[in-house]
């Protein structure tokens, strides 16, 4: 039996008793080195940094800090494992090797789950439901394909690249090395892979997966460190293609120190996505799908629904039913299985949402919030939404990357579609009406590179996934993830 202090109420005067996750099962050392040749090794500069649970402000456990040159220690190792091994190794051999990391990943879901929560801030639901499962799916994905690119590009010559650098985010942390890691590899590339430097630690875990595995040394290099560690697997003279998740304003960088060099690259970008409400569509259900795009992945999406255009017929409806449903959600312990929005990643992040939530104040938008309960130690944020805004407020035109949603309202379809794209991001959208005709017109206007109908933020590895403007360059995920760590010949 649950004491008062630590039930969930609602209204309506039910309670939810606490469901944590067990831990029990985690296996998390307390200093890690990085994961370079086969074997963890100390920094070359001997530093390491704490890595902290968003939702206690605790300590979890301390990570090597890399530097430049423990990333020129990776990319050697990584040259010499595709020159002497991998690059040479017959590709069913290598799609074995891939698809048993994804059976380990598979056995060890519920460690990585947990980890993933406890070091990222998302509840465990979205971890364990979503993100291991998805990561494990592309492993299994792409070792399907390694013996298979002459069917991928037909009439032309697949060739790897060599060594592949990526960097990558802390919103999906181990979905994203598996992203990016998997086609890398099933194409005959090498990889040195940098991780965020908040959400380290399933990259660390995949590190040991694949030593399980029997990967040869240096196929897969993980140096883990802060933004100089990524800059320096960009600028390496000897990587032959970057892949880099993250914000508009590296990306723009990252670009700007390719240019003139012979490097391929994928950018995957900001985005601010729109999700468009008709009149005609089925408005719990769209609300359901609101709520889901936007506050149970606490906002840490690049594609998340942070802006909402419903049709005025229907906005008060909408508007209505869409603050009755914050008023049942539950934010508090990622780990607990009841937790429906998790915690900011960081205090840096979170400090980032609040003020964009006084910016909106300042803009003249109204703005609610959920009457929900947060802890009182750790970075919480209650779902937010912001009504009356112009499409000229910065709550409407900049990535927030928290549980803050701008509404807007339109008339016509016109109206919609050139509010939708009136942003400089053009990743993903969403549209919401029982009409296939409307629903065939709106994707094809809307400048997304991903747009859902009526559902939001489903993937799958077998889709590609990437934006137009300043949402990024080139596609991750499908035949489209493999063109990108090939050269084709005749």
């Amino acid at each position: 039996m649950a004491t008062p202090e630590n039930k969930l109420a609602f209204d309506g005067g039910w309670e939810y008793d606490p469901a944590p996750e067990s831990t029990d099962h985690v296996n998390i050392k307390k200093r890690y080195g990085l994961f370079i040749n086969g074997e963890f090794v100390a920094p070359e500069k001997g530093k390491y940094f704490d890595t902290v649970n968003p939702a206690t402000e605790e300590k979890i456990c301390r990570v090597a800090e890399g530097t430049e040159a423990d990333i020129d220690k990776a990319v050697k190792a990584a040259r010499e494992a595709y020159q002497t091994s991998w690059g040479r190794m017959k590709p069913a051999e290598r799609g074995k090797y891939i698809y048993r990391i994804a059976r380990i990943m598979q056995e060890r879901a519920r460690e990585f789950s947990v980890i993933e929560s406890l070091d990222g801030g998302k509840p465990i639901r979205e971890s364990r439901d979503v993100d291991i499962p998805l990561a494990a799916a592309h492993f299994f994905y792409y070792a399907g394909w390694a013996d298979k690119l002459e069917y991928a590009f037909p009439g032309r010559k697949a060739k790897s690249l060599g060594v592949a650098g990526q960097v990558i985010p802390w919103n999906f942390p181990l979905l994203m090395a598996a992203w990016k890691i998997a086609p890398a590899i099933a194409c005959g590339n090498t990889v040195v892979l940098k991780p965020a430097e908040t959400t380290p630690l399933t990259a660390l875990k995949l590190a040991e997966v694949i030593a399980d595995a029997g990967l040869p040394p240096g196929v897969v290099n993980i140096v883990t460190g802060a933004g100089a560690a990524g800059a320096a697997v960009v600028q390496h003279p000897d990587v032959d293609k970057v892949a880099f998740t993250g914000s508009t304003n590296v990306g723009r960088s990252i670009q700007k120190a390719l240019a003139g060099t012979n490097k391929k690259y994928t950018l995957e970008l900001g985005g601010k996505a729109a999700n468009i409400i008709f009149a005609d569509a089925a408005i719990d259900q769209a609300v359901e799908g609101i709520v889901n795009g936007i506050f149970f992945n606490q906002g840490h999406v690049c594609c998340a629904g942070s802006r909402l255009l419903v049709q005025e017929s229907v906005a008060d409806e909408v508007i209505a039913k869409l603050k009755d449903r914050m008023e049942t959600l539950i934010v508090g312990d990622p780990l607990d299985k009841n937790t429906d929005i998790g915690a900011i990643n960081s205090l840096m992040q979170l400090e980032k949402v609040q003020s964009y939530l006084k910016i909106g104040k300042a803009e003249g938008a109204e703005m609610h919030q959920s009457s929900c309960r947060v802890p009182k130690k750790g970075y919480w944020c209650r779902p937010t939404i912001f009504t009356g805004v112009s499409q000229s407020n910065r709550v409407v035109q900049e990535e927030i990357f928290g549980p803050v949603l701008a509404i807007q309202t339109f008339r016509r379809e016109d109206e919609a579609i050139i509010k939708a794209n009136n942003t400089p991001y053009g990743l993903s959208g969403g549209v919401w009406t029982d009409k296939g005709s409307k629903i065939f017109k709106m994707t094809q206007d809307m400048r997304a590179g991903v747009v859902w109908a009526n559902t939001f933020n489903k993937f799958d590895p077998t889709s590609p996934f990437g934006g137009y403007k300043e949402s990024g360059v080139g596609r991750e995920g499908g035949l489209h993830g493999l063109d990108a760590y090939v050269k084709l010949g005749a």
